[in-house]
């Protein structure tokens, strides 16, 4: 098992890309803490996981809150001993509009979840673990981070900070055995982001969701969308003893839609 004795937490597990992380992990060895909003979704990943002989704790929280930020690293270390990994998943994706159309209760939103949600994860978990010698950071951002697409400005802009604070992360922390690296996924389908999107997309352009979806899985050099298994696939490894080397990286997990 590659995460044997581990202890992972993964924020916005409940659900697509954060449940197919927690469950990897867990099979792989971890004790996971899953921190969602979502009680009911809480509760059926951690039944999967321990109906599996996995180990999970579940934590409803809101990563945006710094108390719960706190509450969240401090349960994974009186449960399970403390922290060696963390991914930073949870998100919203927020207004599909024109920058001139977002309200700033919107932008702050999306900005508070995804990007300073991230940072107080992260500013949480760090001390805790330097104390044990070093961990791995995985902050999930996305394919909008490097590419243009009309009416993402603050769900793009947020990824796009997660890329600042990988980077920064990484810096502080090589020489005290922390690495942080970043996965940039591509259209993920069957989420409720997705969906949600989908619909979001298809009302502003005044089209069918299914119709633009199969045109934009033409820019796609695999012509397919990801899979959360692949996203989670990709986290396994970064968070293994295989990425030692590498931090501070960017990995796309996009069937080829960048190449920066």
């Amino acid at each position: 098992m590659q995460l044997a004795e581990k202890v992972a937490i993964v924020t916005g597990g409940g659900r697509g890309i954060g449940r197919a992380i927690a469950r990897r992990f867990a099979t792989e060895g971890a004790s996971v803490v899953i921190a969602a909003r979502m009680v009911e979704q809480l509760t059926q990943t951690v039944k999967e996981i321990e109906e599996n002989g996995g180990k999970a704790l579940p934590v409803v929280a809101d990563v945006s809150r710094e108390r719960d930020a706190v509450r969240i690293v401090r349960m994974a270390r009186e449960v399970y001993g403390g922290v060696d990994i963390l991914v930073n998943n949870a998100g919203i994706y927020g207004p599909v509009a024109p920058i001139e159309e977002i309200a700033l209760t919107e932008w702050n939103r999306v900005l508070a979840v995804q990007l300073s949600g991230a940072f107080l994860m992260t500013r949480a978990a760090l001390p805790v673990m330097y104390a044990g010698g070093g961990g791995v950071i995985i902050n999930i951002s996305s394919v909008a981070a490097r590419l243009a697409y009309p009416w993402a400005a603050a769900y793009a802009t947020s990824k796009a900070g997660l890329l600042g604070l990988t980077r920064t992360t990484a810096a502080e922390g090589a020489r005290r055995g922390e690495r942080a690296n970043a996965i940039l996924p591509g259209p993920v389908p069957g989420t409720d982001m997705s969906h949600e999107l989908g619909r979001g997309l298809a009302a502003r352009a005044g089209r069918d969701a299914g119709e633009m979806f199969k045109e934009f899985l033409e820019t796609i050099l695999q012509g397919r969308p990801q899979t959360v298994d692949e996203v989670a696939a990709a986290a396994l490894f970064l968070a293994s003893r295989q990425a030692s080397a590498i931090t501070g990286q960017a990995l796309s997990v996009d069937g080829g839609m960048s190449f920066c």
